[in-house]
């Protein structure tokens, strides 16, 4: 009997004290939880965690050489039942953290989100026919139809008929030409509503120490006929020479995003027919920088000798002015400006001695109010 109990104790020394640690340590957990049901997933893996820590713990030095002496398959398996535990107990972590999103309230937003689109769609094509039947105006037949159109050109007039007061200064310049200092002017302004306009105009230029070269006024009555563009029709005097009178006919606009233009003809009182076209654009180099190319050609139907007219194409100016916006109603500036005379002009400047090309350098200034 000494014999078999020895041999019978002998597979309890052999049983590892960290066994029953273990076995002693799960069982205080889940009294301690007073849980009667059994451990969890992510309770087994985090005991099971503990475990082998306690199992680590508990290894001497010569278990820890064994176990770096083991070969390289249990090592991986170490490392794949690590990632394991650790992808559960991450798993249930956000699990507490984030609760899955209901599928029907998706389903819901979406549906909302569909109808909304649906509803803010703009129809394509023409509008329906009913949609052009009925009366124009609907008011005159409870109003009135000679009281509703009364009413509407009020509010027209009220909209877009208020008068206003514009003047620029668009050449106000110093000119250097062949050493002799001269000058030139060239302003212009309307009084009027969007539709109707007093237009004034005034060019003139000569040299210092002599007489005035040219010098003249416009009194226009001015319509609009395109969005961008006005008719015009006045008079026109000349102040210097053989003193004409002129009856004016012309328009004034801007082409969209190209050149502003501005074209006449003239009857004088003496019979003779002229034209002037003018045109000039802005390109804009930096946001107060602009380079201003600028063209006039001026046209006789008829020579006109005491003028020193010719038929044809009188005259051509061509201009190049670089000017800095210090605020958008004043710019200074610095350009170039040539004159050509052609045809039988030129024949007229020859026999008085005058040149027939001039070329200017100016300094001047450009303002609106």
């Amino acid at each position: 009997m000494k014999h078999a109990g020895i041999v019978f104790a002998l597979p309890l020394l052999a049983f590892p004290a960290s066994a029953l640690a273990q076995d002693q340590s799960h069982a205080a957990h889940q009294e301690a939880k007073g849980e009667s049901e059994p451990a969890s997933v992510e309770e087994q893996t985090a005991d099971r965690t503990d475990h082998q820590m306690i199992d680590h713990s508990h290894m001497d030095d010569g278990q820890m050489e064994h176990g770096s002496e083991g070969s390289d398959t249990q090592d991986s398996s170490a490392a794949s039942d690590a990632m394991d535990h650790s992808a559960i107990m991450a798993h249930g972590q956000h699990g507490d953290r984030q609760p899955a999103m209901d599928q029907s309230e998706m389903d819901h937003s979406a549906m909302d989100q569909d109808a909304q689109a649906e509803h803010m769609a703009i129809p394509e094509g023409p509008p329906p026919p009913a949609a052009l039947q009925g009366p124009t105006f609907a008011a005159d037949a409870f109003v009135g139809a000679e009281e509703m159109a009364a009413s509407r050109a009020a509010v027209a007039k009220e909209i877009s008929g208020t008068s206003v007061f514009w003047f620029q200064g668009d050449r106000l310049e110093y000119r250097l030409r062949g050493g002799d200092g001269g000058y030139l002017w060239d302003v212009q302004g309307y009084y009027g509503g969007d539709y109707n306009k007093l237009w004034f105009k005034s060019e003139g230029e000569g040299s210092f120490g002599e007489d005035i070269e040219s010098a003249e006024l416009q009194a226009l009555w001015s319509h609009a006929i395109a969005p961008f563009f006005d008719f015009q029709t006045g008079v026109r005097q000349d102040f210097t020479g053989p003193k004409r009178t002129h009856a004016v006919v012309g328009i004034q606009g801007l082409v969209p995003y190209q050149f502003e233009v501005d074209a006449a003809a003239f009857l004088s009182n003496e019979g003779d027919v002229t034209a002037r076209i003018e045109g000039e654009i802005d390109q804009r180099i930096k946001q107060r920088l602009i380079l201003q190319p600028r063209v006039e050609i001026n046209l006789a139907a008829q020579d006109i000798p005491e003028l020193g007219i010719g038929a044809g194409i009188d005259t051509i100016e061509t201009g190049l002015r670089l000017r800095y916006e210090f605020a958008r109603e004043f710019a200074p500036y610095i350009g170039i400006d040539q004159e050509w005379k052609l045809g039988k002009s030129r024949d007229f400047a020859r026999a008085k001695g005058e040149d027939q090309s001039v070329t200017n350098y100016v300094i001047g200034v450009r303002f609106w109010f």
